[in-house]
């Protein structure tokens, strides 16, 4: 399983904090992104389908861009296809991405502070790590060579 896991009950609270109510596609497409975890949107209407079958494509995007505007799931960019959809944390963490096999990785955002120290020092930038992929090769197609 990815990252989010278990969701708990406080994004029952965030959304109703916020005036939205708790509809059954909110919840499904939101329990199908804590067990996915890395999962593009087609994935997580894959996933939805299998509860409820009249649940479209836009209907997913649309509540995956509500939840985001929430702070309950985030996206990244993990190559050239759609991009993936996670339960929202407070920890960032760095994608590791195989060209190979597909294979995603988490590493804790200290593997690349110094970059990010650097970018922050020389050009003003300030780099998103949550957002941040590198890609490669994982170990076990590396060492098929």
């Amino acid at each position: 399983m990815g990252r989010g896991g278990a969701v708990d009950d406080d994004w029952h609270e965030t959304l109703r904090a916020r005036g939205y109510r708790l509809t059954p596609q909110r919840q499904l497409v939101l329990e199908a992104v804590g067990r996915l975890g890395h999962a593009t949107p087609e994935d997580i209407a894959s996933a939805v389908r299998e509860t409820a079958t009249g649940v479209n494509i836009s209907t997913v995007y649309r509540t995956l861009e509500l939840l985001e505007e929430l702070g309950l799931v985030q996206h990244t960019h993990l190559g050239h296809g759609a991009p993936t959809y996670s339960v929202a944390s407070e920890d960032d963490h760095v994608h590791l991405v195989c060209r190979d096999c597909g294979a995603i990785e988490e590493a804790p955002p200290e593997v690349v502070e110094p970059v990010v120290e650097e970018l922050a020092a020389t050009r003003g930038f300030q780099v998103d790590v949550g957002h941040f992929a590198v890609f490669g090769r994982c170990r076990a197609c590396a060492e098929t060579d």
